[in-house]
């Protein structure tokens, strides 16, 4: 039986090796990733049954990586990150990581946890490698106008966003139906962390889907994603 696929998504090149290497010592098939697009080239082409994930990546950050994956139900997630706050925690767990540990990580510590949770999936059939999202060439799509700050429904509905509101929107587009946290749109909107007492972002979130059910007459794919964030469920165009 080949060994089971693990991967360390880890952007500290020196930790992202010692992490390979001692799982390989323990007999894993260990593979690095720096970053979410490299973890996507993984699961595209490996049959994953684990993912160690930081939290601190470029791009797309862990917790964002986290929820992407709870949409595969056989592949276990491990956080592995500096972050210690109690609410940092929650939150990961909340996402739906099996486990959440605190570096500097014992090695052996590690090994325990990828044991055990690989027991408690043992029952899970493995996913095939995924196979990249992509939109059917005719599903309706909505229009970002990047110049003009306009949201188009696929039925020709044009609003005009806000400076805030086409920042929300231009992250939403880029996620491509993924959730974005509440982290990530902080940090688009207001270029600060999120803090859990500040609730700006469901404020201009809320203005947003009353602007669209208005000029829609109808609910929006502007949806809360629980203990996450918000997603935008339909493909949007950027123009």
């Amino acid at each position: 039986m080949p060994a089971p696929v693990i991967a360390v998504v880890e952007d500290e090149p020196l930790l992202r090796r010692d992490l390979v290497e001692y799982l390989r010592d323990c007999g894993f098939d260990a593979v690095g990733a720096k970053n979410g697009r490299e973890l996507g080239d993984l699961l595209a082409t490996r049959t994953v049954r684990v993912v160690l994930l930081d939290v601190n990546l470029p791009g797309d950050d862990g917790f964002a990586l986290a929820a992407r994956l709870r949409d595969h139900p056989a592949i276990g997630v491990i956080m592995v990150t500096a972050r210690s706050s109690t609410i940092d925690r929650v939150v990961g767990l909340e996402i739906g990581a099996d486990a959440y540990l605190v570096k500097p990580v014992e090695m052996r510590e590690v090994e325990a946890q990828v044991k055990s949770l690989l027991r408690r999936l043992d029952g899970i059939p493995a996913a095939a490698p995924a196979a990249a999202d992509s939109a059917p060439a005719d599903e309706p799509r909505w229009t970002l106008d990047a110049t003009e700050w306009t949201l188009t429904s696929p039925g020709g509905v044009t609003m005009s966003l806000t400076s805030t509101e086409m920042k929300l929107m231009s992250l939403l587009a880029e996620l491509a139906r993924q959730p974005a946290t509440r982290d990530q749109i902080s940090m688009a909107v207001h270029s600060r962390r999120w803090n859990p007492e500040d609730r700006s972002i469901d404020t201009v979130v809320g203005r947003l889907r009353h602007k669209m059910e208005s000029a829609l007459g109808d609910s929006t794919p502007l949806k809360s994603v629980h203990g996450v964030g918000y997603v935008f469920s339909a493909t949007v165009r950027v123009v």
